[in-house]
This record gives C-alpha cells, sequence and structure tokens, in this order.
C-alpha cells in the first residue's frame, strides 16, 4: 500500500496513473461548459428620449419623443410602458402598461407605433402645471425596468396685450430704462434751456 494514498485521499485519481485522469478530465470539460452555452443572451434595451429640454407655451399641445431599440429583438412586441413626471411637488404617474391613468385620460395619452418602438407621449393644452421632468420606462420581459434619461418641460405662460409673451420683470425693466433716460435728458437739457432763456431775455430788452 502506498502512504501517500491515506494522507490524501481525494487525490486516488490522480495517482491510478496519469492515462487515466486526463481521459476523465476531457469527459468532465464539456459537460460544466455546456450550461453556458444553453444561456439565452440578457436583453439590451435603449430607451432614447429627445430632446432634452422642450419648451411651450400655455394651450399649446407638445409631443415627448421616445423610442426603444434592441439589437437581440428588432421587432419589439408589445412592450409595456410607463411614462411619469416629476417636479418640485413629487413624482406622478401619468401612463402605465401603455394605458394613460390620469382622471382626464382625453389630455395625455401614448402616440406611435409601438411596433417600430415609438412610445412617445402626447399632451394638449397644456398649463403651467404640466412643468417637470418627464421619464419613458419600460419593462421587458425578463422583468428587467430600463428608464430614459427624461425630457424637462417648460411651460412659458402669455402675459400682457394681444398675447404677447413677456415676463413681468422685462416689463419693469423696460419701464424703468425709459424713465431713466428721460430723467438724463431732462438734467443735460437744463444748461441749454436756461442758456436759452437768457438769450431771449437779452433780446426782449434791446
Amino acid at each position: 500500500s502506498c502512504p501517500l494514498l491515506s494522507l490524501f485521499p481525494g487525490t486516488d485519481i490522480g495517482v491510478t496513473g496519469g492515462g487515466g485522469s486526463k481521459e476523465n478530465a476531457a469527459a468532465v470539460t464539456p459537460v460544466t461548459a455546456q450550461p453556458l452555452l444553453l444561456t439565452s443572451e440578457p436583453w439590451n434595451l435603449l430607451v432614447t428620449q429627445t430632446p432634452a429640454k422642450e419648451k411651450a407655451k400655455e394651450g399649446e399641445t407638445v409631443i415627448l419623443n421616445c423610442h426603444l431599440s434592441s439589437p437581440q429583438h428588432p421587432s419589439l412586441t408589445n412592450p409595456m410602458v410607463k411614462w411619469y413626471k416629476e417636479d418640485e411637488k413629487g413624482h406622478m404617474d401619468l401612463l402605465e402598461q401603455n394605458v394613460t391613468i390620469l382622471p382626464n385620460k382625453s389630455r395625455i395619452f401614448m402616440s406611435g407605433d409601438l411596433s417600430q418602438g415609438d412610445v412617445s407621449l402626447i399632451i394638449l393644452n397644456v398649463t403651467t402645471s404640466d412643468h417637470g421632468i418627464y421619464f419613458c420606462e419600460v419593462t421587458l420581459p425578463d422583468g428587467k425596468v430600463v428608464t430614459g434619461d427624461g425630457t424637462k418641460l417648460r411651460i412659458r405662460r402669455a402675459l400682457g396685450l394681444f398675447g404677447i409673451e413677456e415676463s413681468i420683470g422685462t416689463i419693469i425693466g423696460v419701464v424703468a430704462a425709459g424713465i431713466g433716460g428721460i430723467v438724463v435728458l431732462i438734467v443735460v437739457l437744463t444748461p441749454q434751456l436756461r442758456k436759452c432763456i437768457l438769450c431771449m431775455r437779452q433780446e426782449s430788452r434791446q
């Protein structure tokens, strides 16, 4: 008997002969590699939102573009799409599983060809309460969730007569500049006016 066998009982295959160990290793290798070949490739979905910033005026219609693309699955079948908004008030869900969940479904809804990956959001008759950052989120069949970078929507209010878009700060600045200019003219012209008055008096005396 060999003393090494009692010291290393787990190495009896290596001791019984080099040829047997090589055959066993060759037979085992394909078995361990086979499950790796059978595993499916994970989804690689790209959610693209454009543009990063969008501006609109009260009453206008806004389209927030979102497009899905996947190299492994060129034609996406019924992707689960969600849209939500974040602003100073917090988080608000607008659309879940491709359906608007807001009370007024006729104003905010998803538009586009799902088979082509177009899951854009349309907002009709925007108001100042619609401002915020809008995110397009997609849940894949394997449960993975992919979210776009977001689109920041800013709503501008129409002020002044004739619906001209102005800000109160701009109006005050223009008025102040106008008043300031008049004051400067008066200060500059005052000496000239005095000279003219004196000339007129001298002529009248003569």
